[in-house]
């Protein structure tokens, strides 16, 4: 019997959870920082997330390297970035270059590459190497999220896990709240300002903001345990010819990764793989991420067996574990009342509504705005970018900066009585430096100032 094309749900009454004056709907970095920024302003917060543990792709993901936060001179991304690094480093848990190892004459040497390129901590921007070594963080998963529940706890947020995105409230052109399912089952979460840092647009899409659609790899991440890392190490260095051989046998059974397939770890004998990097899967479609997930642990069985047999160090490796969530990159993008562009990134165009940074290159509040939808605001990756650009401006510590700035945004708005696309872009900025953050309101000396800026 053929099936119908639709099945068709009654409408229902549903039962409102909880009222707060700003709502943030993803648990990832930037709706962390988003939800503890509110509440240090005086909002009263909930969070809300679908999986059972904070941090999103840096934590689930497994994304284990906080970069893109230094440039040729200084350290770019500060503020609750920082904060959540040193909270894991504390415990052990985080590691970045000292300060000393980031002088300038000696960054860049063939020493300073040896000491800390297999902690992905250089400058992998650059044009030519050894890469200079910056200030970058590896960390811990579980370090990530343990500082996350300890910074959204001191906050006082309300913190909601297991809680599905379903839909947008929207009454009168402005966004009212959210509709979430729960094991608990469909309920209504109502609010002054909502914060969309879903990663995929999720928020704004529903409530009928404008967006782009764009598409770049996914990637199974691993961990693998078992690595004598000193002893890989050695080979690579003391026998470079034969490494590099091995490099290129290693990669095509990859079919896709950075320049290094696996980097050291907080963790003695744990290293990570971000890879392989796999096109033509949809980060929105359920068949395509499931099939992400067969081809990515069959590409990574292949090469564990690989490195067994020929790496040095990696005779008794293992899988520790595989990233919980895949790593999407890029879906839907806001089409925001300002669309960031490669030339904007790449020549470190400068802005006077900035509010936020990356590495070399600026965050206009506009570009966090959703155009003709109200009390509504983005904070992450899906941010208002082409897709050029943000593949350029995508990682983890900028997104964290984006988050706390809206944060900072909803406060202000609701605060004045005012919308949040009418906020005193100064008084966001104001309010980051005070947060000890650099909202990117000072143009560098290398930056692009033109009549916008």
């Amino acid at each position: 019997m053929d099936s119908p094309a639709f099945v068709r749900r009654p409408s229902a009454n549903l039962p409102v959870v909880c009222e707060s004056d700003v709502v943030v709907v993803g648990g990832g970095p930037a709706g962390i920082s988003a939800a503890v920024s509110a509440a240090r302003n005086g909002a009263s917060v909930t969070l809300l997330e679908r999986y059972p543990y904070l941090g999103g792709l840096a934590s689930g993901g497994m994304v284990l390297v906080l970069d893109d936060m230094h440039n040729d001179t200084e350290i770019s991304v500060l503020g609750l970035a920082m904060e959540i690094i040193d909270r894991m480093h504390a415990k052990g848990l985080c590691v970045y270059p000292p300060e000393e190892d980031r002088d300038p004459a000696i960054r860049g040497t063939q020493a300073s590459w040896e000491k800390w390129s297999r902690w992905g901590v250089y400058d992998f921007h650059t044009h030519y190497k050894p890469h200079p070594v910056i200030f970058a963080a590896a960390f811990d998963p579980d370090g990530f999220k343990q500082a996350s529940l300890d910074m959204v706890g001191e906050a006082g947020v309300n913190l909601r896990l297991h809680s599905w995105f379903q839909s947008a409230i929207v009454e009168d052109g402005a966004v009212a709240g959210v509709i979430v399912e729960t094991k608990d089952g469909t309920q209504a979460v109502r609010s002054g300002v909502v914060i969309d840092a879903t990663g995929d647009l999720d928020v704004a899409a529903s409530a009928g903001a404008p967006f782009a659609k764009g598409s770049f790899i996914v990637t199974t991440v691993s961990r693998i345990g078992g690595v004598d890392t000193d002893a890989a190490e050695r080979f690579q260095f003391g026998h470079p010819k034969e490494y590099l051989a091995l490099e290129r046998r290693a990669k095509k059974i990859i079919r896709g990764c950075w320049d290094y397939w696996w980097l050291k770890t907080p963790l003695p004998g744990v290293v990570w793989c971000n890879c392989p990097h796999m096109t033509g899967f949809d980060g929105l479609k359920v068949e395509d991420l499931t099939a992400a997930e067969f081809e990515g642990r069959r590409r990574m069985q292949n090469l564990l067996e690989f490195a067994r047999a020929n790496v040095p160090g990696f005779e008794k490796a293992y899988f520790v574990d595989f990233a919980p969530q895949t790593g999407v990159r890029q879906t839907r993008l806001l089409d925001g009342e300002y669309i960031v562009t490669k030339p904007d990134v790449m020549e470190r165009v400068h802005f006077a509504d900035s509010v936020c940074r990356g590495r070399d290159y600026y965050t206009p509040y506009r570009a966090l705005l959703p155009r003709e939808v109200d009390q509504l605001l983005v904070a992450g990756r899906h941010y208002s970018a082409t897709p050029q650009a943000q593949k350029l401006s995508r990682e983890i510590p900028p997104c964290m900066a984006m988050g706390e700035a809206t944060g900072i945004a909803a406060a202000l708005a609701l605060q004045a009585g005012i919308k949040v696309r009418d906020v005193d872009v100064k008084a966001i900025q104001r309010q980051m430096r005070a947060q000890g953050a650099d909202p990117g309101d000072v143009p560098a000396d290398n930056a692009f100032v033109g009549e916008d800026g």
